[in-house]
Order: C-alpha cells, then structure tokens, then sequence
C-alpha cells in the first residue's frame, strides 16, 4: 500500500504540473468518451440561461460531467456517492443509501445537504434541499434511465433554479430516439445483494418517442443486520413529443417504493486522548451492527394513562421512500431568435425514519446498574442497593456484560411538492435577454417519537437488557429504560415566489460576459404542537423506564415567516485558443431559514458570496480543469445539545460566519487509446470568522470549519486490452481524504484515510461483464464522530465509519 501511494502521489504531482503548463483547465469530461475529445460535442444545459446549453469551453463557470459508465464503474450505493467524482465536494454516504452529508466549499452547516439541489431534468425534486432526517438525494435512485448528470459548483446557481449558491446536481434522463434500444442488467454482491435494472426506448410514431425503465433489488447489506436492509425498487416513464425545427415537450412519471437500513455511530476504541482509534475486537462496524432480529420489532410508550399509549414499529424499516413523481418540459424555438422553456415538477409521498441513534459509550452492565441506583432509591420502595441483567428473551447477563444506551427514533414525514420555472430568451444579434420566474409550493407534516432510550448489549445485533433492582422498581421494560424524550408534530407550507432577468453578450467569437439577478419572496406558516415534560406516563414513580417523558398535550402554536432577498451572478469567459479558455465570476446568494429553523426560532438568512477563477482545456488527450475559489459566509446558525460528563446536558447555540479559499482540479488524461487517468482534488482552507452569538464551549473564531477536509483527492486509471472481437478493460480508484474535525469546537479530529477499489470490465458485443471490489484494503475510514459528546476521550468514542471490502459482480445486455 506504501509504495502504492507513493506512485499515485508522484503521478498525480506530474499531472497536475502537466495541466499547469497545459494552461490549466476546466472540467473533466462529457457526456461519454468520445465526445470527451471532441470540444464541438462537449455541451452542458445545467446553470445556463438558455435550454439548449453552451459549449464547455464558453460556459463561464465551474461545471463537471458524469457519464453513465463512470457511474457503473463506481457502483454507488447511495445517490450521493456519485459527488466523490466531483472536486469541491466532501459527501459522507456511510449511513447508507439515506441519510446522507454532502459539504460544498467549505460552507458550514449543521448536516444533510442544505447546499446541495438535487435536480431531475432540470427540476429540482423537493423545492428545500434539506430538513432534518431529510435531503433530497435520499429521494431519488440512480437507474439506467438516466443519461448523464451536470453538476454545477457555484457559478450562476444564486439565480437560477430553486436559486441556492452551493451545488446543483442535475440528473437528465434519456429519452427516445429513432433507433429503438435498450438493456437488462443483472448484479449480485457478496453480502446476499440482487438486482435487475431494465431499460427500453423508440419510436412511436408522428415524432411521440418513449422511454421506460427501472429496478428492483434486495440486499443483506455490507453490515449484517440479519434481514434484508435494502429492498425496494423503482420504475419510470418518459414520453416526448418532437416538431422539426420547433423543439420538444416531454412529459415523465417515477414511481419509487425504497427500504433502507440507516446507522448511526457506533464505539471505536480510542487511546492517546483519541488520536488513535480502532475497532473493538468483538465489533467490527465496517461489517458490523447493533441493529437486528433481537431489537426489530418495538412497542413505544408515547402518551400517559393507567395503560399508557402505545404505538408499534418494524425497525427493520430503516428509512423509507414511497413517492409518486411527475414532471416535464416544454423546450421551443418558434424562430426570430425566440426561446421559450418551461420545466416542473411534482412529488406527492413519505419518507420515514426507524433507527438506532447512539451517543453514549459504552460501559458495563455492573457499572450502568450502578449509576441508576440513586434515581430508584427514590420512588417510596427503600434504597436500591444492587441489580440483576437479563437479556430479552431469556438468559442472565453478567455484571461484566458490555453494554451501550442507544435511542430507538421513529420519525414520520408527509411530503409534497410542486415547483416550476418558465424562461423565455431573445436573441438580438451578440445579445441574449433571458427573463423567467420560478414558482414553488410544498408542504411537510412531521410525527417524531425521539428518545426511548434501550439498554443494548454491545455485541453485534444486539440483544436487549431488563435490570431488576432489589428495592422492587422497575428500571427497564423490555429492555427501554426512559419512554419519548422528545415529541414533535407539525404541518408547515411553504412557498418560493422569484424573478430573475440573465443577460448575455458575445463581444468577439471568442469573449463573452453575462450577469444575472434574482428577487425571490419566501413565506413560510406552520402550527407546531405543545409539548409537556417531566410526565410520568403511568402515574407509577416505580415504573422508573416512563418517568420523566416528554409527551405532547394537545396544544398548538402557529410559525409564520415572509421575507423577500436579491441575488445576482456576473462572469466573463475568454476562449483564447480554440481548445483553451479562461473564466472569472462574482456572485452572491442567500439560503433563507428552513421549516426546522423557524420552528425552534431562528430566523437567521444565510449569506454566501463567492468569487472564482477558472481555466480550461479541452481536447483528445486531454479533457481538464482548475478553480480557484474564495467564499464569504455569514449567518449559519448553530444548536448543539452536548452530554456533558455527569449525563446533564448543555444545549450549545452560537451564530457565525466563515471564510474559505480553495483550489479545485478535475479532468481526464487519454495519452494514448488502450489508457486513460480521470482525476479530481480539493485544496481548501475555511475558518469561522464574525462570530455574533455563542457560549465558551461553542464555535470561536479562527476554528476549522467542521466535517470538510484540507484535502482530499482521487485518481482512476483505466486500461483496455483488446482480444479480437472483445475487450478487456482493466480499472481502479485510489481515493485519499485529509483530516477533519466531527465538531465545531475542533476538539474531536477524524483522521485522514485511503479507500482503493478494482475492477474490471469484459466487452463481448452486447454482452458487457464486470466485476467490482470496493475499499480492498477494507480501511476504516470515518466520516463523522459525535457531535453530542465534546471531544474525545481515552477508551471510548462514538464515530461512523465508511463500509468495508464488498465484492459485486453485474452482467449487462444491450439490445
């Protein structure tokens, strides 16, 4: 592995070094390799005033392409995974397909993918990119239906779209042409994983052309959790209406129905005050779980009575989508330089949450009976002097019984969702005038049952623990030892109102400028529901597993919020060869306060202004790019709740801004036909600055900002031999991740990792095999620690770590 890096090390230094002297670059490739050497072909839609898109090499702004071989030789398992091919960006996945991170430039936030629009044609799919327990890449599946995807950092993204400055990921899907096609894939992996994708497309006849496709697939998953923790699929439509010279509508449905298992941290053992960390020998979280068969199916307490109320959950469930989409466009060039373009979009379902949420470390049984004696000594049985540990189930469990409290969290989420954007461009010689506006309407109804706190013995899939004290109370029922900490129901609406104007001009063939501004209004009305603390649900202070809940009464309060903010982008890009070119761009956006924010009170509108500079080559043997970047955030705000070490708990509230310079390069290298290198990699450097509000344990100036590394980059060669009439093509990816600190107080550093996969691919005329090994050095490599817990200690420490080594095998037809 030494020697393995040393030489990727040394190949990516001499590339980079090549590039430089190359003039720099842009971005990496298009739509396929082919078209990569062709600067003619290499177009992109996304961030562009106009729907019929602009060369690479003319759009001034940083924008990356990712085929759909690229995506098949990545194997994602979550749709995020596919930003690892993008620079800019750190995306944490580790949780699995749902329930993911995705960081961009340095922008601080708290979690999820506030900076991140996920897009479906051009569309975004939900108008707020995040809310808690949701992002948008957890609503959507990547399937052979989809063609390409853009991804646009930065750029013009305050002005268009659903108008927010971090990323935009675009997915366009394929649609039919004249020659009828289509495929069947089948895939299998090592972890008990199956999955067939199929995809079809034609002519129908008087220019109607459809498209259709989808999957389903079943998997064990890379952490055992005894049942199958992915299962579900999804199936697509697409029907598009073609007039010569005229232009297209195009009109699609997708239907998803998707379980999928979430984890959260688990333990690692942590010596030299946490500078270094490994697996416990017992638990090994890169295979292992505490979810499981033992600890599936649960009846939660959630509101007082003699009885108390009572409500049952599969945990099994994990985090499910079950969602109805339907969207299209409207694309038209009536002539005399007129553009007319309309896209929407619809999302009407649910996406819940059943998980294990951890946050202490774990201790003994002994030693946890210990620290409840004090509470049972007081409910009117005598003083508790010791307990007894059983398993649920049967069996006694030892005084020296590892074991951990996690919380068993159910959170239900109704969503719906409308957006629409219509553009309408004039053409007067050099002169491009786009006008457009942009509509959104949605809607969120929340049920969370936070809390029931379980005692779990650390073991993979975990078996819980009944304590029974010898003063008679009742510590634990069925292995829950406190009911719902947290209850919270609301129904929020939500609407985006915007205008935006663009304009474009072409000074000479090979000098363009263009600028654009944004008004939008956002009102926002919700009613939360009241909640009383400190109930005993069942009247019994003895029942010691219900005291203390937190429950909600019945009352109401209403949240309303409107307010209006202007963005704009302005950029220039100088073509100054026919294969090079140059960009500078200014902008400035905002993000304004999501349903959760306003709901514990913040009103805060985060400000980001960014500034780039970006060079650009395109060509056969070489497609690439380089940005430099600076952003200046201002108002992120920030609520931790923090275990402090007598179990007490300190809620950490501070309001900060940031500043962060960057260097971002991408691109492929094709020095001959048979070998091709693609790359990508992230120098940065973000600070919290301006800090408005906080306490001394909270975030402070000069701090490093959270979750994002310094560096992090990636390298994937590739090799292709021919054999006759086949092909054998050889490839991999070396991925390296700097380090980062899990908290805003910089006190709990992740260390720096390396993940390598191989592959390869076999080409036999329709026939295409391949096979893929993911993280083969099987490293553990984290991606957050414990945001509950201030620091690290010595022993213990709650962090979550990439999957391991997986093995998948995949047979494609094309017909």
């Amino acid at each position: 592995m030494t020697a393995f890096s040393t030489t990727i090390r040394l190949a990516t230094s001499a590339l980079a070094l090549t590039v430089a002297t190359a003039a720099f670059a842009q971005e990496s490739s298009a739509p396929n390799d082919a078209d990569a050497s062709s600067p003619a072909n290499d177009i992109v839609v996304t961030g562009t005033p106009r729907r019929d898109g602009l060369n690479r090499l003319d759009a001034g702004f940083s924008i990356s392409t990712i085929s759909q071989d690229q995506v098949e030789r990545l194997a994602p398992r979550s749709t995020a995974d596919i930003l690892r091919l993008v620079p800019g960006i750190f995306v944490e996945t580790s949780g699995g397909t749902a329930g993911v991170h995705v960081g961009v430039r340095g922008f601080p936030q708290n979690g999820g993918g506030a900076f991140a629009t996920v897009q479906l044609d051009g569309s975004p799919i939900f108008a707020p990119n995040t809310l808690s327990f949701l992002e948008t890449f957890s609503l959507f599946r990547i399937d052979d239906t989809v063609e390409r995807t853009e991804v646009l950092r930065g750029g013009p993204s305050p002005v268009f779209s659903n108008g927010q400055p971090g990323v935009t990921v675009n997915f366009i899907q394929k649609k039919g042409t004249d020659n009828p096609e289509g495929s069947v894939r089948l895939t299998a992996g090592a972890q008990g994983m199956g999955r067939v994708d199929a995809y079809a497309s034609g002519p129908l006849g008087n220019g109607w052309y459809l498209s259709a496709g989808g999957f389903y697939r079943f998997d064990d998953g890379i952490r055992d959790t005894q049942y199958v923790g992915d299962k579900g699929g999804q199936f697509s439509a697409n029907l598009t209406k073609r007039w010569d010279g005229l232009g297209e509508i195009s009109l699609y449905v997708r239907k998803v129905h998707d379980q999928n298992a979430f984890f959260s941290g688990a333990p690692l053992q942590s010596t030299n005050n946490g500078a270094d960390l490994d697996v416990y020998p017992y638990f090994d979280q890169r295979k292992d779980t505490l979810a499981g068969n033992a600890n599936r199916y649960q009846v939660l307490e959630i509101s007082p009575g003699a009885t108390p109320g009572t409500v049952s959950r599969d945990f099994g469930d994990g985090r499910t989508v079950d969602l109805t989409q339907f969207g299209g466009s409207v694309n038209l060039t009536p002539g005399d330089g007129w553009t007319i373009s309309d896209n929407f979009s619809f999302l009407d379902g649910r996406a819940d949450v059943r998980a294990i949420f951890t946050s202490a470390v774990p201790t003994t049984l002994g030693a946890y009976i210990t620290s409840r004696l004090g509470a049972a000594s007081t409910v009117g049985r005598g003083p508790a002097t010791s307990g007894t540990g059983s398993f649920v189930g049967g069996g006694a469990a030892a005084a020296s019984q590892p074991v951990i409290v996690a919380g068993l969290w159910s959170i239900d989420k109704d969503l719906r969702s409308f957006t629409n954007e219509l553009r309408v461009s004039k053409s007067f010689g050099a002169n491009t005038l786009t006008i457009g506006g942009y509509y959104a309407d949605y809607s969120v109804d929340d049920l969370w049952y936070q809390g029931n706190n379980a005692l779990f013995a650390f073991e993979p899939n975990a078996r819980l623990i009944n304590v029974t004290l010898n003063n008679g109370a009742q510590l634990t029922r069925n292995g829950i030892v406190s009911a719902t900490t947290g209850q919270t129901r609301a129904s929020w609406n939500g609407r985006n109102l915007a205008a935006f104007a663009a304009d474009e001009f072409e000074l000479s063939d090979t000098f363009r400028v263009d600028a654009g501004v944004r008004v939008e209004e956002f009102k926002a009305d919700g009613t939360v529901g009241l909640t009383t603390a400190n109930v005993d649900l069942d009247g019994n202070p003895a029942t010691l597993y219900n005291n203390g809940s937190t429950v909600l009464n019945g009352g109401t309060r209403t949240v309303a919020y409107k307010q209006t903010k202007v963005s704009y982008t302005a950029g220039a890009n100088w073509r100054f060869l026919p294969d090079f070119s140059a960009f500078a761009r200014v902008n400035s956006g905002y993000k304004f306060p999501h349903f959760d924010d306003l709901r514990e009170g913040s009103r805060v509108v985060q400000k980001v202004d960014q500034y780039e500079i970006g060079f650009k080559t395109a060509q056969p043997w070489i497609s690439a790019g380089l940005t430099l970047f600076y952003n200046k955030f201002k108002g992120q705000t920030y609520t931790q709740q923090v275990v402090n070490p007598d179990n007490s708990i300190t809620t950490v509230v501070a309001i900060a801004g940031s500043r962060v310079w960057g260097a971002e390069l991408d691109g492929v290298l094709r020095p001959f036909d048979a070998f091709q290198l693609r790359f990508n990699g992230t120098l940065m450097d973000g600070e919290f600055r301006d800090i408005t509000a906080g306490v001394a344990t909270g975030v402070q100036n000069g701090n490093q900002i959270q979750r994002q590394p310094r560096f992090q980059a990636r390298v994937e060669p590739s090799y292709t031999i021919p054999l006759g009439e086949t092909t054998l093509t050889l490839f991999g990816a070396y991925q390296h991740v700097g380090k980062r600190f899990s908290d805003i107080q910089n006190l709990q550093q992740l260390p720096a990792y390396d993940t390598l996969d191989l592959g390869a691919t076999f080409k036999a005329g329709p026939l295409e095999l391949q096979g893929l090994v993911t993280n083969v050095t099987n490293s553990l490599g984290l991606t957050e620690g414990n945001a509950r817990i201030i620091g690290t200690t010595s022993g213990s420490v709650i962090a979550r770590s990439i999957f391991g080594r997986a093995f998948q095998l995949s047979a494609l037809y094309k017909f």
